[in-house]
């Protein structure tokens, strides 16, 4: 356990240090997976949906704010959809003003929630943002994953129905492809399910890692998941959709543990020092219990020899004032 907190705060002190250019590499990685992934599920337009053009949006993202990579995903998105079906791009294009509209109005500085959402529902542990969200965020921040998760169903959907959707434009075809990309938002009780599941679970987490209790947040953390496996694995089954149970437990037991992750880089207590202080002043009685972080820090050692510098030479009380430049009467 020492070695582990040594090695947490080599990485604080090395990420601190070195943050102007740790940070766009961060934002690179995060883009250029987005529109991987954007590519790999819904690139219609082939001409754009290549790893160079990926590549270039993702070094540009890098050196911009985090938003840039969210507006950047947005636009291939609807560019994509625009090549499958004019009608699908349309009810894209208005699913992204009602996002825009949520997360400029309640979460506009927490653009990392709406990038990982998806790309943790593309490798099946969602279940590990709720948590996250819960730790780390405030409950407004609950905007950012609704936003997240919903366009991931949403392009699911057209994903699974794509030969609906592109098929020959005719009159009755385009109102249907309307109906069909809109049933992916209004008509997908899966996704309900998952984001009713997902946001009781970051408020569960939310108030038990609020609490004042010892190891909050892994309490927080436990109940986080299994309400979640247990709501879903439920929720299925009252759906009648099958195969998922697999998926699920898999996919909690990997959240959980990056879920520990996060509690040891960021909220690592030491229980076993924990103190109980009591104060006042002149209007109230305080109570605190204070619990320290776990922290281990490396301690340089530095010999400091007076006078002679040879092994065994006697130190007098006469030098040793004379070393320290004070008056030999005060040593008395």
């Amino acid at each position: 356990m020492t070695t582990l907190l040594e090695l947490k705060e080599k990485l604080v002190h090395f990420y601190g240090k070195n943050e102007v250019y740790i940070t766009p590499i961060i934002r690179f990685l995060l883009a250029f997976a987005s529109f991987l992934m954007i590519n790999a599920n819904i690139g219609y337009m082939e001409r754009i949906s290549t790893m160079p053009i990926a590549l270039l949006l993702a070094l540009v993202c890098s050196v911009l704010p985090i938003g840039a990579t969210v507006l950047a995903g947005s636009v291939l998105i609807l560019i994509d959809l625009y090549a499958l079906s004019l009608e699908v791009c349309l009810v894209g294009l208005l699913l992204f003003v009602l996002i825009y509209f949520l997360y400029f109005r309640f979460s506009p500085k927490h653009e990392y929630n709406i990038i990982l959402t998806p790309l943790c529902f593309g490798v099946h542990i969602p279940y590990l943002i709720p948590v996250a969200t819960g730790l780390l965020k405030e409950m407004y921040s609950l905007f950012s994953l609704i936003c997240g998760t919903v366009l991931f169903f949403f392009l699911d959907g057209v994903k699974q129905n794509q030969a609906a959707l592109g098929a020959a434009e005719e009159a009755e075809e385009g109102t249907s492809k309307i109906v069909v990309a809109l049933n992916q938002l209004v008509g997908n009780r899966e996704m309900y399910l998952v984001l009713g599941i997902m946001v009781a679970a970051a408020i569960i987490v939310y108030l038990i890692r609020r609490m004042s209790i010892e190891h909050a947040w892994t309490v927080a953390i436990i109940s986080g998941i299994l309400f979640q496996a247990i709501g879903l694995i439920a929720g299925y089954m009252l759906l009648g959709i099958a195969g998922k149970t697999v998926e699920v437990l898999i996919g909690c037991v990997i959240s959980c543990a990056v879920a520990f992750v996060l509690q040891f880089v960021f909220f690592n207590l030491d229980y076993s020092r924990t103190e109980r202080l009591q104060f006042e002043d002149d209007e109230y009685y305080y109570y605190v219990k204070a619990v320290p972080k776990a922290i281990v820090s490396g301690t340089d050692k530095k010999v400091t020899r007076f006078g002679g510098k040879e092994k065994g030479e006697r130190m007098t009380r006469k030098r040793f004032a004379e070393e320290m430049d004070i008056d030999e009467d005060l040593l008395d």
